[in-house]
């Protein structure tokens, strides 16, 4: 029996698009209705809307809102006044590849059209199919990640994957939650995920609505459990993946990717292809967002370190491929040698 999703992410309406704000979760379920572009691009910056496949959803709608305020006497000047918009949701985070993705495809569905109004219909009808395969293909790699499940698994994940991420199914969490409606009995240990909590509010949220038993742990502590033999297996989800299997994910899951190798537990990671960058060569390439310090130094708005004292905040790290046990994608599990196997299911040699 599948999971019935009682919330929605992100929603576009016609002429709005709808945003569930992640900020307020778990306590609050508040939604933004906005037909600002500039409202869309502020809430990928402020994480109202995160996670990789979303990012690159929210954007998609955000150019469509623009579009469609957009007065243009002829193509050429919309697609001139198209740019900017482009380029104000391209500035809003760096390193999830969903998000460029999604403005490369759109700036294509741009290019056909021979009218200001064929082109506007052109950029909407893309964006929704973004988001339809985008939900589609967490579907299917959470059915492959699934196999990957034995009954009785406890399974240790990191930041946030679920629904809220994707919109679908989710990554790593899709996965997990696949095997819970497969019947699995299965447990899960959630990374709080400092310095945001996205596991702790998102993840932890996310998991009692599908009734799966989930138990909280700080970041720290994965090591004692990993060695311990609590965990069967690390599933996390990935902003970008290199050519070589290199992958950027929240900060904190290259430690977890080395503690696992070293208690011998399987260190997966699921996302879908639209998060392979297949032009970046390793990871050293992926471009880090670096964060306000106050994120670390504040919770939530209250301090809790010493007035004036320096933070540092890289949103993500890189995990580089030898420790990567699989990459679960809706086109299957690539294993060892990720490049062979990244180069067969990208267009990109």
């Amino acid at each position: 029996m599948e999971h019935q999703i009682t919330y929605a992410p992100i929603e576009w309406l016609g002429d709005k698009v709808r945003l569930l704000d992640q900020t307020r979760l778990p306590g609050e379920e508040i939604y933004i209705e906005t037909d600002d572009y500039r409202v869309v691009a502020e809430a990928i910056k402020e994480l109202k809307v995160r996670g990789a496949p979303a990012i690159g959803i929210a954007g998609a709608y955000g150019v469509a809102l623009g579009a469609l305020k957009i007065e243009a006497a002829s193509p050429e000047e919309f697609r001139a006044r198209l740019a900017e918009v482009i380029s104000t949701i391209a500035g809003t985070r760096p390193t999830a590849r969903n998000l460029f993705g999604a403005l490369e495809y759109l700036q294509k569905a741009a290019q056909t059209g021979k009218s200001v109004a064929q082109i506007r219909n052109n950029i909407i009808a893309a964006a929704i199919t973004i988001h339809e395969e985008e939900a589609a293909a967490t579907h299917k790699l959470s059915e492959y990640g699934a196999e990957l499940i034995q009954d009785g698994d406890t399974i240790l994940t990191h930041c946030n994957t679920g629904p809220l991420a994707t919109t679908g199914y989710g990554t790593a969490l899709g996965v997990i939650i696949r095997a819970h409606e497969q019947g699995k009995i299965v447990k899960v240990f959630a990374d709080e995920t400092r310095p945001l909590l996205q596991g702790a509010r998102l993840t932890c949220w996310e998991a009692q609505k599908a009734g799966i038993p989930v138990t909280l742990i700080t970041d720290s502590m994965a090591g004692y459990f990993l060695n311990r033999g609590y965990i069967n297996s690390v599933i996390t989800g990935a902003d970008r993946i290199a050519a070589n299997g290199d992958t950027a994910n929240k900060i904190g899951t290259y430690s977890l990717a080395v503690l696992a190798k070293e208690n011998g537990v399987p260190f997966y990671i699921a996302a879908p292809t639209t998060t392979i960058d297949p032009c970046i060569v390793t990871g050293a390439q992926i471009p880090i967002e670096q964060r306000s310090p106050d994120e670390v130094t504040h919770v939530q708005g209250v301090s809790l370190a010493p007035a004036g004292v320096a933070a540092a905040n890289p949103a993500f790290d890189v995990t580089p491929h030898k420790y990567i046990t699989a990459i679960i994608t809706e086109k299957g599990i690539i294993r060892k040698p990720y490049k062979a196997g990244i180069k067969s299911i990208t267009s990109v040699a």
